[in-house]
């Protein structure tokens, strides 16, 4: 079997730009061989760009569809539209990468994990900030237990923008679905599934429209995992707060990735997603001699295109997937939950 995955992506808007496209670039184990979009030449230079190193353009969908040399499709359109490319893409015998959000419902995952294991096929959500640097970061600190029995957990996802337009729609277009997915799959990859989730979503900036602020916890035994988001915050949160039987880890500032994209830098750059050192986390604890340390920790470098590579290792090698149906369907189940009653409340998982 060929060492390349040669594979289409479904989607060519910013996401596909930022998020995708620099990493996939780079990989040498993968042929982008195809990009459907409904709006050609709606991104005239970066398409230019792309048409030069040998990938084509195309608005028939079909034309990803029905080429038997595409082994892998990446879907990265906007989430309504989510379920049915991937199902449709299943059936066609592709393997399958779907932007966050994954799906709208609990049901419609259940229906494309059910058909891609039928069918032998991978179906993933784009989890890629499971490479973020200061998660890494976190796993790091847990791992070797520097704080020991983690005790309380909290991270912040925050934007300063008081005078966002109103956005009226459905749970799917606000923040808990568009943001709240990337620290929950985060917890649910350290912890699993929660025992049980309190949950405050609203709207504060403008209340006609979707949600913009949450405050959901996720209770583990003696731990309690907050994750929180508002379009009001001026002046940052730490990132991480961790504290723990034997100490406590502070992280300031969010992975570099996006914004070294958006000045034009390469991942292949040797700075590429470097920290500012201001932002390094703080670890205090306790070590073996009962003497306090307290240190800074350097970020290491994240990398969204891991994401990527394991779809390679999956489907040429038959590595196990990064993220399991477990932690889809785990997920799911908590986006869900959160509007199953209007108001602060509990749903209990286990």
């Amino acid at each position: 079997m060929s060492d390349k995955l040669v594979m289409a992506l479904v989607g060519f808007g910013n996401s596909a730009n930022r998020y995708h496209l620099p990493y996939l670039l780079e990989n040498e184990n993968v042929e982008i061989k195809t990009i459907y979009t409904p709006s050609l030449n709606k991104r005239p230079a970066d398409q230019e760009a792309l048409v030069e190193r040998g990938i084509q353009f195309t608005d028939d969908l079909d034309a990803v569809v029905n080429d038997p040399e595409i082994q892998f499709v990446s879907v990265i359109t906007p989430a309504p539209s989510h379920f049915e490319l991937a199902k449709r893409l299943l059936e066609a015998g592709k393997n399958v990468m779907v932007e966050k959000p994954f799906v709208t419902s609990v049901a419609e995952g259940k229906a494309l994990i059910e058909l891609a294991n039928e069918k032998g096929l991978l179906i993933t959500p784009f989890q890629n900030r499971r490479f973020d640097g200061e998660f890494m970061e976190l796993q790091y600190v847990l791992d070797h237990g520097f704080i020991g029995e983690p005790i309380e957990f909290e991270s912040h996802f925050d934007y300063f923008r008081p005078g966002a337009a109103s956005n009226p729609g459905t749970q799917i277009g606000g923040a808990f679905y568009g943001y709240g997915v990337h620290p929950l799959d985060q917890i649910i990859k350290l912890w699993g599934k929660p025992e049980a989730v309190a949950y405050d979503i609203k709207s504060v900036t403008n209340p006609e429209g979707v949600d913009d602020n949450f405050d959901v916890t996720l209770h583990y035994g003696k731990l309690r995992a907050k994750i929180k988001t508002s379009f009001l915050v001026a002046d940052q949160y730490p990132k991480y707060i961790l504290h723990g039987t034997n100490g406590s880890f502070i992280k300031y500032g969010m992975d570099a990735q996006e914004n070294d994209i958006l000045a034009g830098i390469s991942p292949s750059e040797p700075n590429f997603g470097a920290d500012n050192p201001d932002n390094y986390g703080k670890l205090t604890y306790i070590n073996a001699y009962g003497d306090p340390v307290e240190h800074k920790m350097e970020t290491p470098r994240g990398n969204y295109g891991l994401m990527y590579q394991n779809c390679v290792d999956v489907i040429l090698h038959g590595a196990e997937k990064e993220v399991t149906d477990e932690q889809i369907l785990t997920q799911l189940e908590i986006l869900d939950a959160g509007f199953k009653a209007e108001g602060p409340h509990m749903q209990y998982f286990n």
